[in-house]
């Protein structure tokens, strides 16, 4: 049964897109949520600013997306393609990326606080200014990101790769390395 959802815009309430999705009525919001942003990432809708907290995105190809500004706290997009997607000021907050595509995203002044990183690749990666405190990169490719400025505080970098990664001005106290 098609059933419609809306996403919307995290600071004002209002409704940048509507999706006709077809999931269960009692599908978990997380499952809905997922559905009816790969409808809008297929339509090429703007999704800054949008709503998109603790979605389902597993699986979603997010690459060159326009995510600046989204919610996207605690969202699982494990192993996702998000390469050169714009998530410039995105609250990324405790959200799942293990292992995901992240080559060539601007991720500039994003909250990726507690965030999974472990396996990531972010090679190219514009990280300066965000907040990776606490966030696990063990394993991570950080190779040319631009880490400047950024808060790395108690973030796991174990195993990370940060060969000719820009760390100049980053704060590192109590990370693992």
């Amino acid at each position: 049964m098609k059933n419609a959802h809306n996403i919307t815009n995290r600071f004002t309430g209002s409704v940048i897109f509507t999706a006709e999705i077809q999931v269960a009525d009692d599908a978990p919001q997380a499952l809905r949520l997922g559905a009816a942003t790969a409808v809008a990432i297929a339509a090429k809708a703007n999704l800054r600013e949008a709503d998109l907290r603790g979605a389902d995105l597993r699986g979603a190809d997010l690459r060159h997306a326009d995510l600046s500004g989204a919610d996207l706290r605690h969202a699982d997009l494990r192993h996702d393609n998000l390469r050169e997607a714009d998530l410039r000021g995105a609250d990324l907050s405790g959200a799942n990326l293990r292992g995901a595509d992240l080559r060539h995203a601007d991720l500039s002044g994003a909250d990726l606080s507690g965030a999974d990183l472990s396996g990531a690749d972010l090679r190219g990666a514009d990280l300066r200014h965000a907040d990776l405190s606490g966030a696990d990169l063990s394993g991570a490719d950080l190779r040319h990101a631009d880490l400047r400025h950024a808060n790395l505080r108690g973030a796991d970098l174990r195993h990370a790769d940060l060969r000719h990664a820009n760390l100049r001005g980053a704060d590192l106290s109590g990370a693992k390395s």
